[in-house]
C-alpha cells in the first residue's frame, strides 16, 4: 500500500514518458525518476541511517527535486514533512521539533533558515541543501527496493496551524493519499497519459498533493524555472505542455484572468483549473469561464480530509440555463464519492436541509489524527466523524454552501492565517494589554488581517513596533496590515471577544 508504488507502476507503464521538467525542458523520464528514487532511497536508509517511520521535512521553494525527494522518502519507508516555503524560521524549528525530523532537505534559498534553527531541534541531524554534492551525490549507487507500508501507517505530516496559535500536523497515511488520489479519477478528472500538470502553488499543500493522481497517470510534472507563480511564465508553460491541470487559491485564478496575456490562452492548452482554499466571488468565475472556457472545478476539502469533502465538477460550472447556476457557482458543490458530509448541530444531529451548522464528513481520506496531539485529535475527530470547524449548510439538491468559519480562519492569498497566532505574539509587547485579529475583505488578496489593540494605561505602542514584533516571529504574509488601537473590546456575558462586532467596525 504504500504509495510511491504509484511511481514504480507509471514507469512500468510509461516508462519513456516525461516525468519532470524544469520549465520548457524535460528533466526526467519516469523510468529514470524510479531510478533515481530508488537510489536516494539506498543513501537515506544506509549512508544517512535513517528507520522505517523516521520523519524527513522538505524546506523547498517549487522544484523538480521536491518530487524527486518526497518520492525518495516513500520508497524508503519514511514519513514526508513538506513545509510552506514562506514560513518565518522560528515557525520551521516548531514543526521540525514536534516532528522529530532527522533529516531535512532544502533548496538554496532556504539553506541558511534551517541551519540557523538546527541547534533547537534536537532530532536534526542533517540538512541537505539540493545545490551541492551532498544532494547530487544521492544519486549515485544502487537502487533499493521498495519498503512495505501498512495502510495505516504514516506517509505526509501536513502541518496546518490551529486556533491554539500552534501548528498541528494532520497524519495523512497511504491509505488516505490513495483514497484521495483514486477520488479525483471518480469526481475531479481522469486525464491522457502524457498530459501534463503546472506546479505554480507550492507543493507543500495543495498542488503537490494533485501529484498523486497525476503521477499515476503518467503526466509530466513541471515546475516553473522561477519557482513562483507569475502570469506570463505560466501562460508559456501552457503552451510548451499544453492539456494542463493547474490548481489555483481563487486569488490565483484572478491575477490570470486580469492579465493582459490572458487573451493569448488558446483552447486546450488548460485541461483543468481546480480552485479551492478560500471563497471565490461569482464574478471572477463568471469571467474565467467566460475566457478561459469549461475548464474549472471547485474544491473544498482540509488538510484533515486532503482535497476531498465537496466539489463542484465542471459539468455543474457549465449549466448556464439551470435557474440556480449563480447560486450553485457560489456552493462548495456536492460531497465527494469517497466521502460522507453531514451538517450537525452541537450536540451531532443532522439538521434538516437549509438549515446552518457544523460540517462534518468521515471517510477514507480523513486522517489518522495530530501528530503527538491526542487532546486535539479527540477534539476534532469524534466516532469517525471529522468535526471541521467551518459552517455551513445543504440545499434541497444536496449542494453544500459554507456560511462561516468557526474557527475565524483568514484566507490571504490562498494561504490560512490563524488569528489567535498572531494575537499570541502582539501579546507579547509589554504595552499590550488585549488584542483580537479579524480579517478584513480585500480585492486581490481575498482577505487581510487587521489587529485591534487595547494599550495597557500608561504605556504606549507604535504599529511600527507591533510589526517589528509579528516579523520577529511569524512569516511575513501573516502580520496585520493594519493597527486599530481602541479603548476596550467588545465582548459578550461570558467575556467571550465579539469578533463579529469587531468586522463591522471595519
Amino acid at each position: 500500500m504504500n504509495i510511491a508504488h504509484l511511481l514504480i507502476k507509471s514507469a512500468q507503464a510509461f516508462p519513456d514518458h516525461i516525468a519532470l521538467a524544469k520549465g520548457d525542458a524535460a528533466h526526467l523520464s519516469y523510468r529514470n525518476l524510479l531510478r533515481k528514487v530508488s537510489v536516494m532511497a539506498t543513501h537515506l536508509r544506509t549512508r544517512m541511517k535513517l528507520q522505517p517511520g523516521d520523519r524527513v521535512a522538505l524546506a523547498m521553494t517549487n522544484c523538480v527535486e521536491s518530487i524527486e525527494a518526497m518520492y525518495a522518502i516513500w520508497h524508503a519507508g519514511l514519513v514526508a514533512v513538506p513545509m510552506n516555503a514562506k514560513l518565518h524560521p522560528r515557525e520551521f524549528a516548531f514543526i521540525l521539533q514536534n516532528s522529530g525530523t532527522r533529516a531535512c532537505v532544502v533548496t538554496p534559498d532556504l539553506a541558511d533558515s534551517i541551519a540557523s534553527i538546527k541547534s533547537e531541534c534536537e532530532a536534526l541531524e542533517r540538512i541537505v541543501d539540493t545545490s551541492t554534492r551532498d544532494y547530487s551525490f544521492m544519486a549515485v549507487g544502487d537502487p533499493l527496493p521498495i519498503a512495505d507500508a501498512a495502510p495505516e501507517d504514516p506517509a505526509w505530516l501536513f502541518y496546518t496551524s490551529g486556533t491554539t496559535g500552534r501548528p498541528k500536523g494532520a497524519t495523512l497515511t497511504h491509505r488516505n493519499l490513495l483514497a484521495m488520489s483514486l477520488n479525483y479519477y471518480a469526481d475531479v478528472d481522469r486525464p491522457q497519459p502524457g498530459r501534463s500538470i503546472l506546479h505554480v502553488a507550492p507543493v507543500s499543500h495543495g498542488s503537490g498533493l494533485w501529484n498523486f493522481p497525476l503521477l499515476g497517470r503518467g503526466a509530466v510534472q513541471v515546475f516553473p524555472e522561477s519557482g513562483r507563480y507569475e502570469v506570463p511564465e505560466t501562460i508559456a508553460l501552457l503552451r510548451r505542455w499544453p492539456d494542463a491541470t493547474i490548481f489555483l487559491a481563487p486569488t490565483m485564478v484572478k491575477r490570470l484572468i486580469d492579465h493582459p496575456a490572458a487573451g493569448d490562452i488558446r483552447p486546450g492548452e488548460i485541461r483543468t483549473i481546480s480552485y479551492g482554499g478560500a471563497p471565490m466571488y461569482v464574478s471572477d468565475l463568471k469571467k474565467s469561464l467566460d475566457l478561459l472556457g469549461n475548464v474549472m472545478i471547485q474544491l473544498y476539502g482540509q488538510g484533515e480530509s486532503p482535497m476531498t469533502i465537496t466539489h463542484l465538477s465542471r459539468e455543474e460550472h457549465a449549466r448556464r440555463d439551470h435557474p440556480r447556476w449563480e447560486q450553485r457557482l457560489a456552493s462548495a458543490g456536492l460531497p465527494d464519492s469517497c466521502v460522507e458530509v453531514r451538517v450537525v448541530g452541537e450536540d451531532g444531529k443532522v439538521l434538516p436541509t437549509g438549515e446552518v451548522g457544523e460540517i462534518i464528513v468521515r471517510g477514507e481520506t480523513v486522517m489518522a489524527g495530530y501528530w503527538q496531539d491526542p487532546e486535539a485529535t479527540a477534539r476534532s475527530l469524534r466516532d469517525g466523524w471529522l468535526w471541521t470547524g467551518d459552517v455551513g449548510c445543504f440545499d434541497e439538491d444536496g449542494f453544500l454552501t459554507l456560511k462561516d468559519r468557526s474557527k475565524d480562519m483568514i484566507i490571504s492569498g490562498g494561504s490560512n492565517i490563524y488569528p489567535r497566532e498572531i494575537e499570541d505574539v502582539l501579546n507579547m509587547h509589554p504595552a499590550v494589554a488585549e488584542c483580537s485579529v479579524v480579517g478584513r475583505p480585500h480585492p486581490e488578496w481575498g482577505e487581510e488581517a487587521i489587529a485591534f489593540v487595547v494599550l495597557r494605561e500608561g504605556r504606549q505602542a507604535t504599529p511600527a513596533e507591533l510589526d517589528a514584533l509579528c516579523l520577529e516571529n511569524v512569516a511575513r504574509y501573516k502580520r496585520p496590515k493594519d493597527y486599530r488601537f481602541i479603548d476596550g473590546l467588545p465582548k459578550n456575558n461570558y467575556g467571550k471577544i465579539l469578533k463579529t462586532e469587531l468586522r463591522k467596525l471595519l
